[in-house]
């Protein structure tokens, strides 16, 4: 990937992007380590234009607000939030594990993991709708 106000292929002179995560109709997530401290973080880089043309600009922008409100141990979390002429760049908190929905394509779950799934879901649903976040974005 080329990496916009790269320095030697680092991002922002601060992050190394690595390996590909995943994507979506707007970004990709990458794998990436902070040069500086070493700390890995999932990588989304959303592509402007894209946005622009879907006319998604304000509901990124609220994605973004949000994401700096909320802490809660069964969300992710957002280090940091960069942006160059073509891109903006989320630095979200790793997690390991990949993600519920493939989880669940894979097939029937086990009692005890789906209740553990839930409780986690439920509690960060419960944590946004007590600070006033009921909209979807």
């Amino acid at each position: 990937m080329a990496v916009d106000n790269g320095i030697n292929g680092v991002l922002h002179g601060k992050y190394e992007l690595g390996r590909q995560l995943g994507h979506g109709t707007f970004a990709r997530v990458y794998h990436a380590r902070n040069v500086h401290t070493g700390t890995h973080v999932a990588m989304k880089v959303v592509t402007k234009e894209k946005v622009i043309k879907a006319g998604m600009m304000e509901q990124l922008k609220r994605e973004i607000s949000v994401m700096k409100m909320v802490q809660h141990p069964n969300i992710v979390e957002l280090h940091e939030v960069m942006a160059s002429k073509t891109k903006v760049y989320f630095a979200l908190e790793l997690v390991k594990g990949g993600e519920l929905f493939s989880k669940i394509e894979k097939g029937k779950l086990r009692e005890e993991v789906a209740r553990s799934y839930f409780q986690q879901l439920i509690s960060a649903v419960d944590f946004c709708h007590s600070r006033g976040m009921k909209k979807v974005v």
